[in-house]
């Protein structure tokens, strides 16, 4: 697979989780792959919910230092930080495909890093969102070619939506 893959938390969880007894050697050798060819993407809130959750929630947990060296050896996977861009994106995404907020984020950061595919066990198998598709990697096989998600370009704004802004007093927010 030559394409980007957006990696979701719960994936790298699994490659660790050493209780999943079925799904952690599916996660392990789908993070190795994407290590191996370099095409692992993720997001600051990856990293972020990666870090509490091995440390806080898995029994036993990874130890601080251990899931720190995760987490600096994942920073070279170029993380897509949340900047207004994201925020904006996640939020055209959650109104348009009534996605949760946090998976609106996974979305839109896969987007932004121009990926094809999304491996996530938390949204629908084969969902398809302006380009990125979503695989468990669970059912989607290792070997299956990645040509068959193209990634269209990402096509900016090219004017201000129509209609009148909102009025930020009614908001509460400063004029």
């Amino acid at each position: 697979m030559t394409a980007l893959v957006f990696v979701d938390t719960n994936v790298l969880v699994y490659a660790r989780d050493a209780a999943q007894r079925a799904k952690q050697p599916l996660a392990a050798d789908w993070v190795a792959r994407l290590w191996r060819e370099q095409t692992g993407r993720i997001s600051m809130q990856v990293l972020s919910e990666y870090y509490v959750t091995v440390t806080r929630k898995l029994e036993p947990g990874l130890k601080q230092a251990d899931a720190w060296d995760d987490v600096r050896a994942l920073l070279s996977w170029d993380p897509q930080p949340i900047d207004t861009t994201l925020i904006q994106r996640a939020r055209e995404i959650e109104q348009r495909h009534r996605l949760a907020w946090w998976d609106s984020l996974i979305v839109g950061a896969a987007q932004l890093q121009n990926c094809t595919v999304l491996l996530s066990e938390d949204l629908q198998d084969g969902g398809a969102y302006g380009g990125v598709t979503v695989r468990s990697p669970f059912t989607f096989a290792i070997n299956e070619p990645a040509a068959a998600y193209p990634a269209p370009p990402v096509v900016a704004r090219s004017h201000p939506p129509r209609g009148r802004p909102a009025s930020r007093r009614a908001s509460g927010l400063p004029r």
